[in-house]
């Protein structure tokens, strides 16, 4: 069964697990899941409400735009499971004979890329979902501005966390000229990501206080 069709209960118990799946990116990307579904629930009830009819078009457009997200975060919950679950077969290979060695080196070296890709596809995903939340907040329905905004807060959680997916990964990546493009990936979107969120708590404490 996939990880994606388990009832809440069970992903919680199998990830407690004493197993390193699911782990770290499986749960980063339910957290860019969670960030879509409440910027959808907010952008859905700003429909209809004569006080915000002049953003109404907007919102469906954004209320679709998160619906699509929150399916693309649902399926890597499974993906970035199975290219971990890649890199421990990669490990149990055997290396008795240089041959065998080589090619285990080799089959590990591949595993790390794409686990090392997977998770930067969620965190470049959730950053650019980060946009829409910020407009979802700033144009939404008032009533529900802090669900907006703990959408902003959950989707920066699962930027930052798949960030260090991809960061302790490359660790064990010998091409630099890969080691150094993500790395540079890496900290332009974290320092951006925290930007954002920074700027979007203080705007709501303004709305709020």
């Amino acid at each position: 069964m996939k990880l994606q069709d388990l009832t809440l209960k069970e992903f919680l118990e199998k990830t407690a697990a004493r197993e390193a799946v699911p782990g770290g990116g499986s749960s980063s990307a339910l957290n860019a899941a969670i960030a879509s579904a409440l910027g959808e629930m907010v952008a859905s009830l700003t429909i209809g409400k004569k006080r915000y009819m002049d953003v109404e078009d907007r919102m469906r457009e954004l209320a679709g735009e998160m619906s699509a997200y929150r399916g693309r975060f649902v399926n890597d919950i499974d993906r970035d499971a199975d290219a971990y679950r890649k890199v421990m077969e990669a490990y149990r290979l055997p290396k008795e004979s240089e041959e065998e060695i080589n090619k285990r080196n080799d089959s590990i070296q591949q595993a790390m890329k794409s686990a090392s890709l997977v998770p930067m596809e969620v965190a470049e995903q959730a950053f650019n979902m980060l946009g829409s939340i910020a407009e979802i907040v700033h144009k939404g329905n008032s009533n529900a501005i802090t669900d907006a905004l703990v959408a902003m807060m959950t989707c920066r959680t699962a930027v930052m966390g798949a960030l260090l997916n991809v960061r302790i990964n490359l660790s064990g990546i010998i091409e630099e000229s890969f080691v150094g493009m993500l790395t540079e990936k890496c900290d332009r979107i974290e320092k951006e990501t925290l930007q954002k969120e920074e700027e979007l708590i203080r705007w709501v404490k303004t709305q709020i206080d």
